[in-house]
């Protein structure tokens, strides 16, 4: 497990990230009376989530390779 770390680490903070800031963001200034489509929301937010992921592997074996 010690090896997925960075890719679950960084899966969990661009999924979140990108949901807390759609929130802060989006949510606070658009009125209730509109419609957002939930599916465009929690596919955005895998893909950043995906790609925080790839970017927390690159990381990892980035300093694994600096510490060997």
């Amino acid at each position: 497990m010690k090896s997925k770390a960075g890719i679950l680490i960084g899966f969990v903070l661009g999924l979140t990230g990108f949901l807390f800031l759609f929130k802060v963001i989006v949510l606070d200034n658009v009125p209730p009376e509109d419609e957002l489509a939930p599916g465009i929301v929690v596919i955005a937010s895998i893909l950043s989530g995906l790609l925080f992921a790839f970017a927390g592997n690159s990381i990892q074996n980035y300093l694994k390779k600096q510490r060997y």
